[in-house]
């Protein structure tokens, strides 16, 4: 009786005349190109998210880093934010429904922001604030503190595009946001020259978790919301 069981002998027909390197980089291959689909992993998805944070300069015009997730944006008017396309100011004048994957146990901070104004070319009051509330807790925004009501767009005519985005921070507990002023939705004031970066240094929010971004220019509805914060 042979019992004389080589490797060559265990190894399958079609993998008997390849060198144990050769088996390895098989396998390794499999791997990677194989398996992430098998269990439905997301790297793709998240790789495009950052790719168009980085391709529109929200890195670095605004933050550092971009997010791994994705923040869905829902206005009344039916649009949802797709990342780096248009909207106009008239499709995004009221408040919209956000969400994103939050814990049910954690704060979060959201702000919508743009870095445009009044213009791309000349950015000097980057970034002025549309929205911000704090202690948000579980991701539902009406138990959060609104330390900014939300505004809509309102891109000065003749400026192009600019760019409205939304960032989302995870505290690490509720925190004391009294000293910061509460803002109106019918006033610009003390809006412009905001850094959401310096904001979440100052809190120690650290980088945002989720985020989306949407472009708009000029349309008709932005005289009469100029009008609205005249007060």
């Amino acid at each position: 009786m042979n019992y004389d069981f080589t490797y060559s002998r265990l190894r399958p027909k079609f993998l008997r005349n390849t060198t144990v390197l050769q088996v390895i980089l098989l396998v390794s291959i499999a791997f990677v190109t194989v398996l992430p689909r098998l269990l439905n992993l997301r790297p793709v998805i998240m790789t495009e998210l950052q790719t168009l944070f980085k391709q529109h300069c929200v890195v670095p015009d605004v933050i550092n880093f971009a997010p791994s997730e994705l923040v869905t944006v829902t206005y009344p008017s039916g649009f949802v934010v797709e990342t780096g396309k248009e909207l106009t100011p008239t499709q995004v004048k009221d408040q919209p429904v956000v969400t994103w994957a939050a814990k049910g146990d954690s704060y979060y901070t959201l702000a919508l922001v743009d870095p445009d104004a009044p213009s791309r070319e000349n950015p000097k009051f980057r970034e002025w604030h549309h929205w911000l509330i704090g202690n948000i807790l579980g991701g539902d925004i009406a138990k959060g503190e609104v330390l900014s009501q939300y505004i809509g767009s309102g891109p000065p005519q003749g400026t192009g595009l600019h760019r409205y985005v939304f960032l989302v921070y995870k505290q690490s507990e509720k925190l004391d946001y009294s000293k910061i002023p509460k803002l109106p939705n019918n006033s610009g004031e003390k809006r412009g020259k905001f850094s959401i970066s310096k904001f979440a240094h100052e809190f120690k929010l650290g980088t945002p978790v989720a985020g989306n971004f949407y472009v708009a220019k000029y349309d008709n509805y932005v005289p009469k919301l100029y009008a609205k914060l005249k007060g």
